[in-house]
């Protein structure tokens, strides 16, 4: 294994990427698909993922050409231990194959079920990450815990050549997202917005209802019109629960808005304050100045690159305060906030921090023109 820097491959018609993730995950690794569409502009840049990310990223973005949509697979977007179709899987390969792919990139963790599925798209060159004993690809680093995954996977596109270009994520908003907007959600036209995302996939990352809610009443009485979001089902009873502990009143937009009209939402905002989570990561990826609480370990994973638009306050909790067992190597069996902690002091200042260098600013014009 060599892990120095290399130059770019000669011939590069065709690239895949591996990354059937979350939302958050996806805009993690814009960095490193902006770095692979600088160094192979010529390349056709294939995302192998979702559904949703077919849907959402449909005409978004030059970084990517095209997305297809994977079938559950064992370890690569399915558990490990998921009985699936294996002739579905392998007629997705070999659908895969006939595409010739010049280099394949492994973006999904530390390659244990992933590298061998890339090795079986039979591309020229397979780049990625390798953990302990898992299967190597021709050009490969060692997967490391608790370094920063934009960091991570931009070090992983070096090894075929391709240098950074920005280390802020960039996506940009569309019409349609506008458009789904306007249909869903009235806003007032004369009122700076502040948006707040309470939940996360991981209820350890959910800081407290009642301390949102007191962020949230003070911008209120400034003048802003806040508004709470969020998706699932879980999500919705936390944008009940912040808005029915609030003083002051706000917009309760649970479970009212797709992927599009989310990124038009967050584009709009002059500020959004959020739990460590992707409509956190989104926000900053939009361009839109944005205050996250974040528990220590997921701030070295997730954390911006960059800090005029963003600011961190962390939790540097590692025991669980249920049960006292720390969690950093290994998960106890409860889910209460490791994040609680964390003042409602902090927070504001950080916000107002932001909100006072959001005056007369616009989200848009701090995208480069590449992406506008």
């Amino acid at each position: 294994m060599n892990a120095t820097w290399r130059e770019p491959v000669p011939g590069v018609a065709s690239i895949a990427v591996l990354r059937p993730n979350q939302v958050g995950d996806f805009m993690f690794a814009l960095p490193a698909l902006a770095a692979l569409r600088k160094t192979y502009p010529a390349a056709r840049i294939v995302y192998l993922g979702r559904a949703w990310h077919q849907e959402f990223l449909e005409s978004r973005t030059p970084l990517i050409d095209e997305v297809v949509v994977l079938p559950p697979i064992p370890g690569v977007g399915a558990p490990p231990d998921a009985v699936v179709d294996e002739d579905a899987v392998e007629s997705a390969c070999e659908a895969l194959r006939r595409r010739n792919f010049d280099i394949a990139f492994q973006f999904y963790g530390g390659g244990r079920h992933s590298n061998p599925f890339v090795r079986r798209l039979g591309a020229r060159l397979t780049v990625g990450v390798r953990d302990g004993d898992a299967e190597p690809l021709d050009r490969w680093l060692p997967y490391v815990p608790w370094h920063n995954e934009r960091l991570r996977l931009l070090e992983t596109v070096g090894l075929a050549g391709a240098p950074p270009v920005d280390l802020q994520p960039l996506l940009p908003v569309l019409a349609r997202d506008r458009a789904e907007l306007a249909k869903r959600l009235r806003l007032p036209a004369e009122r700076p917005l502040v948006v707040l995302s309470p939940g996360a996939t991981d209820p350890r990352r959910i800081w407290p209802v009642e301390k949102f809610a007191a962020v949230a009443d003070e911008f209120v009485r400034m003048g802003a019109c806040v508004v709470v979001q969020g998706g699932g089902p879980d999500d919705r009873r936390l944008t009940a629960s912040v808005i029915a502990a609030m003083s002051e009143p706000a917009i309760d937009a649970g479970g009212l808005l797709t992927l599009d009209g989310l990124a038009a939402l967050l584009h709009r905002a002059r500020l959004v304050i959020a739990s460590d989570s992707g409509p956190l990561q989104m926000a900053q990826a939009v361009g839109t100045l944005a205050a996250g609480i974040y528990w220590f370990v997921n701030l070295l994973v997730s954390g911006p690159l960059t800090s005029y638009q963003n600011r961190c306050a962390a939790s540097l909790r590692r025991a669980c305060p249920v049960c006292g067992q720390d969690n950093l190597t290994r998960r106890c069996k409860h889910d209460p906030s490791f994040v609680d902690d964390v003042s409602i002091e902090e927070v504001r200042a950080l916000a107002l921090e932001l909100w006072s260098l959001g005056e007369g600013a616009s989200s848009e014009s701090m995208l480069p023109a590449i992406l506008r």
